[in-house]
């Protein structure tokens, strides 16, 4: 699959993958931020593209970032949908007690493309029964 991708410069980066068989693509800033401790940025990548229909573009941290740094994708994962076409950015937040400084060009985040259904959703008088039931949150975990 090919996925047409439209810079805004020449120096901002296509969506890459570090090694073979990666599922992830690297997502690059196309702007210098500094985020606070404790606080968050809408980072811009300079990229727009075409997803096409039947799939998603989830954005993931980066896994370095988030173990070193306390930095991750705040609305993870956050999600491109197949007909948007406007610039790709990134809401990242700094849970570290550091300042965190992104350069142009750094690594934020991580792109996966994704199949995704699109059902028909239909009312109903009642569901079929489950063995879980209506149990929620934590109802099958370690009881405290």
């Amino acid at each position: 699959m090919k996925i047409p991708v439209v810079r805004g410069e020449s120096m901002h980066q296509l969506p890459r993958f570090s090694h073979p068989g990666d599922a992830g693509a690297d997502l690059c800033s196309a702007e210098a931020v500094t985020i606070g401790p404790g606080g968050r940025a809408l980072v811009a990548t300079g990229i727009s593209m075409a997803i096409p229909a039947g799939y998603g573009g989830f954005v993931l941290p980066r896994s370095g970032l988030a173990i070193r740094n306390g930095v991750t994708v705040l609305n993870a994962p956050g999600l491109v949908d197949a007909g948007y076409r406007g610039e790709l950015k990134v809401a990242l937040i700094n849970h570290g007690s550091e300042p965190f400084e992104i350069a142009v060009g750094d690594r934020i985040a991580q792109l996966v493309i994704m199949s995704v259904a699109a059902p028909e959703y239909g009312s109903v008088e009642t569901l079929e029964s489950t063995e879980r039931g209506s149990g929620g949150f934590g109802s099958t975990g370690v009881k405290g």
